[in-house]
């Protein structure tokens, strides 16, 4: 792979970020500033690149995770992680908040919203949903193509949320994006390219920024000090139709999980594709190339023991996350490579004593040939040459691992695919890459 001429030359001659060091020192500094953009340090080639967005997804993983203030805001006299704390992110709006049913409008960002009903009465927490019952949207636990719920090893289904940030937030909600009309109105104006902002250096204004978060239910063989942790309200929204799978009670439960996975994905001046930062428990799962006699563990979704299991398929149907199921047996299909791990021990040096130190850095996608103007997407090559070309999270595209060119997980391929619920606009098919548009729901169809 090769970055464009025109891109090599802007990014040779340019040091976009303020908050980058020009070489991450052996125990990086950590601050609670989202970084505004990528910070580029000549010479400059794919693998120097490739370091360079690392950094940036381990400085806005550090900066989310920061503990927050009551209002959501960093709180800037404390440390991440001492103790253990709410962080940034957990203050976001969640995907359910946002699309709600008859395409209502959401209420505004500082507003909070009522858990559903079976929740109600509870103790308070996240609420994790469960199999949605949505046909033909990527729900919050259903994973790119359905492929299948993750299992661990007491045989419980993992829980999946989607977070916005206000910037993301204010582009969906001003632009009436959260209904199937004001989607028609906003994308059959033609000159409504994108809705979402890729912030700015100049204006030290943060993009917009979506996060998927997966969590595990802690149990008697989990050690939380191991974890982030927070009290969740784990929600299953219930099925009463047969035909599309087994008739499900809705229900609520108050537990405390683990987190096991993030993505983090910012849109930038320098990636209108977005940057796409993934992270996970250190010990979700072994490598493949690891010899299975060395796959010690204890692992979260991989049993040493159990020769028997298919690796990486999905639990037999039908899914029924009320009923324990047999564990996934889960292994990384594409290693963690040697200077993402040199980064992942720096940053985990810096947040040593912390339950931080104990995720890493799987990778980070970007766009290699970016469009010039980031409200405007390439009509050649809107993808915008992703490199890496493949990169999943065990935890959230567990069955999509691999380097099979339309079959494995790429980021940004997989979310080019994504789609309004426009269907009267020659802008039909684009989405600005991602899914959660296609939640949208009909303000004249009423339940």
């Amino acid at each position: 792979m090769k970055i464009h001429p025109r891109r090599l030359a802007y990014w040779s001659g340019t040091v976009a970020g303020v908050l980058a060091l020009p070489v991450v020192a052996a125990t990086p500094p950590l601050s609670p500033q989202i970084p505004f953009d990528v910070t580029v340090v000549p010479p400059v080639s794919l693998q120097s690149l490739q370091h360079d967005f690392d950094v940036l997804s381990w400085q806005t993983f550090v900066a989310v995770n920061w503990p927050a203030l009551a209002n959501g805001q960093a709180d800037t006299g404390a440390q991440i992680g001492k103790p253990d704390a709410a962080t940034v992110w957990e203050s976001w709006k969640e995907s359910y908040q946002i699309f709600l049913p008859n395409g209502q409008k959401p209420a505004g960002w500082n507003q909070p919203s009522p858990p559903p009903a079976a929740c109600q009465g509870l103790k308070s927490g996240r609420v994790l949903q469960q199999m949605g019952k949505v046909p033909d949207v990527l729900d919050e636990t259903i994973q790119p193509f359905k492929t299948g719920p993750l299992v661990d090893q007491s045989g419980r289904y993992t829980r999946n949320e989607i977070v916005l940030n206000q910037s993301m937030f204010d582009g969906i909600v001003d632009n009436g994006l959260y209904s199937i009309e004001g989607q028609q109105a906003f994308f059959t104006n033609v000159k409504n390219q994108v809705a979402f902002s890729c912030g700015s250096n100049q204006a030290k204004q943060v993009g917009s920024i979506m996060i998927k978060a997966s969590w595990k239910l802690l149990d008697g063989d989990d050690q939380p000090q191991d974890f982030h942790t927070v009290d969740a309200l784990v929600y299953t929204p219930g099925n009463s139709d047969p035909d599309k799978g087994p008739i499900i009670p809705e229900s609520c439960t108050s537990a405390k999980v683990g987190l096991i996975g993030l993505h983090i994905v910012h849109k930038t001046a320098d990636a209108p594709q977005w940057v796409w930062s993934t992270f996970e428990h250190v010990r979700n799962v072994p490598e493949k190339t690891t010899p299975v006699n060395e796959r010690k563990g204890p692992y979260l979704f991989y049993d040493p023991h159990a020769d028997n299991r298919p690796v990486n398929e999905p639990p037999p149907r039908p899914w029924n996350p009320a009923v324990k199921s047999t564990p996934s047996q889960i292994v990384r299909e594409i290693p963690i490579d040697a200077a993402t791990q040199q980064l992942n021990a720096q940053f985990q040096s810096a947040l040593a004593g912390t339950v931080w130190a104990n995720y890493q850095l799987v990778s980070t996608q970007w766009p290699t040939d970016p469009a010039d103007n980031c409200q405007s997407p390439s009509p050649t090559n809107p993808l915008g040459t992703p490199a890496p070309n493949f990169l999943a999270n065990t935890t959230l595209e567990t069955y999509i691992q691999g380097t099979t060119p339309q079959a494995s997980s790429s980021c940004m391929e997989c979310h080019n695919n994504a789609t309004t619920k426009v269907t009267q606009s020659p802008r039909t098919s684009f989405a600005d890459f991602t899914y959660l548009l296609e939640r949208a729901q009909s303000t004249s169809v009423k339940e």
